[in-house]
């Protein structure tokens, strides 16, 4: 007997598809069930165990969802395929919310279907997982209503644009400053608000540098907060990288800015009373005799604006 799971495209209210079931005899089963389980799982890194107590009594798997729906009662399973569509409501917990789905390092959100055939004594039960994704859809920018054609209004423009200025005073944490070379780099970002399905853009120009520069390049960081009141425990790790610039970099030459956030590894920045999820852009600029210029820029992650989410409510 094989088992196997089809989803159509989940939602946020309800979770729809197809279970199969292949035998090549008649087959008798005791019950179909399908349980979805949802949580938020937190750890902290090596270097932060036996800091925090307390931390372990609230990093617990913080439950979402835990539904148990029974699909067929007892009965039997003909030779060939048998097809069984299901619906599944998605009803969190008590207090809960469904966050957006989210595979961190020291966080993860993550939600679970699994499919179980309770077989007869001496038979072992059958079970298919799989993990589904759950993301909050924008609404689209045409819908009918009473038979009438309305465009709702569409992403936000503008944002939050900054500009920044590289030169060897604005460096931080640097205990002799004349023993770096000079330079003038400039840079614009279009906006430190960002759309997760859009990409992060802007420009940069090197106005001067009196060394050669090796490497440009564009970094994605997670910034990963868990704890409690007793205290709490802060992890920055990579997600991508990507060059934006090789070797001799003209003068005055604009370098565009450009980066699709991956769609497993970022979620909408997430703040709530036990752990926060937020992200930082870092341009990292590597010289020749390897000297590295870096800039931070924190950046908000959303899926809609303020005004979008009330169309939602």
């Amino acid at each position: 007997m094989e088992l196997e799971i089809k989803l159509k495209r989940p939602n946020k209210d309800n979770l729809a598809g197809l279970i199969a079931v292949d035998c090549k005899n008649d087959a008798k089963h005791d019950g179909l069930f399908l349980s979805v389980d949802a949580t938020v799982n937190m750890q902290l890194s090596s270097k932060n165990v036996g800091l925090f107590e307390a931390f372990y009594n609230s990093a617990r798997p913080i439950p979402l969802i835990s539904q148990l729906v029974e699909i067929a009662r007892n009965g039997k399973f003909v030779t060939g395929r048998t097809e069984i569509p299901f619906e599944v409501l998605l009803r969190p917990k008590v207090n809960r919310t469904l966050y957006e789905t989210y595979h961190g390092v020291f966080i993860t959100i993550q939600y679970l279907l699994k499919c179980e055939i309770k077989r007869p004594m001496l038979n072992k039960d059958i079970q298919k997982v799989v993990e589904f994704m759950i993301e909050y859809k924008p609404e689209p920018k045409y819908k009918l209503l009473n038979n009438s054609l309305l465009i709702s209004s569409g992403p936000a423009t503008g944002g939050n644009p900054i500009q920044f200025t590289l030169t060897p005073d604005s460096l931080q944490n640097i205990r002799d400053k004349n023993r770096i070379p000079k330079f003038r780099i400039k840079g614009s970002i279009d906006s430190t608000t960002c759309y997760i399905w859009e990409p992060f853009t802007g420009e940069l120009v090197i106005d001067y540098c009196e060394q050669n520069i090796k490497s440009i390049e564009l970094q994605l960081v997670r910034v990963e907060t868990c704890g409690c009141a007793e205290g709490y425990a802060c992890e920055v790790t990579e997600i991508q990288n990507i060059q934006i610039g090789d070797g001799q970099i003209q003068i005055n030459s604009s370098i565009p800015i450009y980066m699709v956030f991956p769609r497993l590894f970022t979620c909408p920045t997430l703040i709530t009373n036990n752990f926060k999820i937020e992200f930082e852009v870092k341009i990292v600029v590597i010289l020749e005799d390897n000297h590295i210029i870096t800039e931070n820029i924190p950046i908000k992650i959303i899926r809609y604006s303020i005004e979008e989410t009330q169309k939602q409510m």
